[in-house]
């Protein structure tokens, strides 16, 4: 792993895993009004924590399989994001994006999915940093991302893209 930059120290490492999935549809891209957990009542992409043994891969997956009841084909590794949080949360999230699936995106007690345009991806309702790095995901553009976070307020970012 690189060094991250500042304000991380060099020996940080998460406590936990999880991943991000952006699936795109010409120039729309699929989000969740999220309901549970970390996030919820946030627009995201649908995403989760990942079980012992699961590679992140296999995570995306199975949460868009349980958030969305639809099956991804191939997805593309585009990036890591690293957040730092007050409270001791220290999470490594890798984010993938895809063209291919299979089925109706459906609603479920964790997410409500909805398509939007890209040019009009509603950030003001997303977490403070996605602006910072999701255009040029959804441009093509590979990331690693660090962030810290005092609850919901950003309090630093770095984003490197590739």
């Amino acid at each position: 792993m690189e060094n991250p930059p500042a304000p991380f120290p060099d020996d940080w490492t998460p406590n936990m895993r999880a991943n991000l999935v952006f699936l795109t549809w010409g120039d729309e891209v699929l989000l969740i009004h999220k309901k549970t957990g970390l996030g919820a009542g946030k627009i995201n992409g649908p995403g989760g924590k990942l079980e012992p043994g699961e590679s992140a891969l296999d995570a995306a997956r199975r949460e868009v399989r349980e958030e969305l009841l639809i099956e991804v084909g191939a997805l593309e590794e585009m990036g890591e994001l690293h957040f730092d949080f007050v409270d001791g949360l220290r999470l490594h999230c890798v984010v993938f994006h895809g063209t291919e699936f299979e089925g109706v995106p459906t609603e479920t007690p964790e997410a409500r999915p909805e398509w939007f345009p890209i040019a009009a991806v509603p950030y003001d309702r997303m977490w403070a940093d996605d602006r910072h790095w999701l255009p040029a995901m959804l441009g093509g553009s590979k990331f690693r991302a660090w962030f810290r976070f005092d609850g919901e307020q950003m309090l630093s970012r770095e984003v490197l893209l590739r």
